[in-house]
């Protein structure tokens, strides 16, 4: 029994000491395979790291979507239009050129008659006394919408018939495809006439109208340049058909005159001025015309003879219709919202007399 239980005792020694060799055994292997496994991440994050030392996570974007032929075709800029092509489909980016200068400009003589035919060679343009590349230059008869600010104070009664008729002519001389609108003015200014390119429509209005009351006709160029912002041309102008100064408007001269240098219209005016204004009103009058007219690079024109109303209209409507428009980029780009001094210089073809040339007398530069 003794020796039996001896060799029981023996064997559950050596059972005991093999199981605690297993564990040592398989914890060893567990902690080898937990080292192989970090040893693995550890080599692949230096990798990465030295590829990308900043952490920075790049993810792979997906493939852009096959372009449509339409997206194949190049991008031609046009030689007279700020906006070059802008395409109307819904998901393509319309591409402006915000750099572009346009500034409309007419040529006169001596005899005050109108100058066509001038080449681009002709022209040097200046934008704050530097002297810029020509981009485009073009004399087509384009489209104008056309503001009309009509005189119907009580002073113009003896002058009425003549000017109804001077607005006519000037409207049936112009081009067919204008768009143009009525203001008459009084104490208060009105819209007489809405949009419209029928002439007939024009006149059947006027008829109605009687001259009476006082004059504002400072809120009535107001009223039409904001009504001009609804024109459906890029091209925009005003012709003011007037016998005198403001006695009633609400807005001052200031005013007035900051809102037309902010403006993009050209302003054209007829004065049917007395020879003796009984008023300061009156006197200040054609001075208040002229100012802003010039500014836009317009032109009043002061009639002597009520007959002469007629021709002076169709003057206006054909330097209107034979501008030259010079295209040019500022070789000084800022967009601080300053105002840029414009000029133009020309050098006329040999045997010329001396020109004069009229044209915007410059423009606020775009804002961040």
């Amino acid at each position: 029994m003794q020796d039996t239980s001896t060799s029981r005792e023996c064997w559950l020694n050596r059972w005991d000491a093999v199981r605690r060799s297993n564990r040592r055994a398989a914890s060893a292997m567990v902690w080898m395979i937990v080292a192989v496994v970090m040893l693995t991440a550890l080599g692949a994050g230096v990798a990465r790291a030295q590829e990308n030392p900043l952490g920075e996570v790049h993810t792979q974007p997906p493939p852009p979507p096959p372009k449509s032929p339409e997206d194949l075709k190049p991008v031609v800029e046009g030689s007279g239009n700020v906006v070059a092509n802008a395409t109307t489909r819904r998901d393509a980016r319309i591409r402006v050129d915000v750099n572009l200068v346009l500034v409309p400009a007419t040529v006169t003589d001596p005899m005050n008659r109108l100058v066509t035919g001038l080449e681009k060679e002709n022209f040097e343009i200046y934008d704050n006394n530097i002297g810029q590349i020509i981009k485009s230059f073009s004399t087509e008869d384009a489209p104008v919408t056309i503001g009309i600010v009509f005189d119907l104070s009580g002073s113009m009664s003896s002058k009425f018939q003549r000017a109804r008729k001077a607005l006519s002519e000037f409207l049936r001389t112009s081009n067919p495809l204008d768009e143009f609108f009525v203001v008459g003015f009084n104490d208060r200014p009105a819209v007489i006439v809405d949009y419209t390119s029928d002439v007939d429509d024009v006149e059947a209005r006027m008829v109605m109208l009687k001259p009476e009351n006082r004059t504002a006709l400072i809120d009535a160029v107001y009223l039409a340049m904001n009504k001009l912002r609804d024109g459906k041309y890029e091209r925009k102008a005003l012709l003011i058909i007037s016998d005198g100064g403001d006695n009633r408007s609400r807005y001052t001269e200031g005013e007035l005159r900051r809102a037309v240098r902010e403006s993009d219209v050209q302003i054209y005016s007829i004065g049917i001025f007395d020879q003796y204004a009984p008023t300061q009103e009156e006197q200040l009058g054609p001075i208040l015309l002229s100012d802003i007219c010039e500014m836009t690079g317009g032109r009043m024109f002061r009639v002597g003879d009520i007959a002469d109303l007629s021709d002076i209209a169709t003057r206006i409507s054909a330097e209107l219709r034979n501008e030259y428009v010079i295209g040019y980029r500022p070789s000084e780009v800022k967009k601080d919202g300053n105002w840029r001094k414009l000029k133009i210089r020309l050098v006329p073809p040999p045997g010329l007399p001396p020109l004069t040339v009229h044209n915007r007398q410059g423009y606020y530069a775009p804002s961040e």
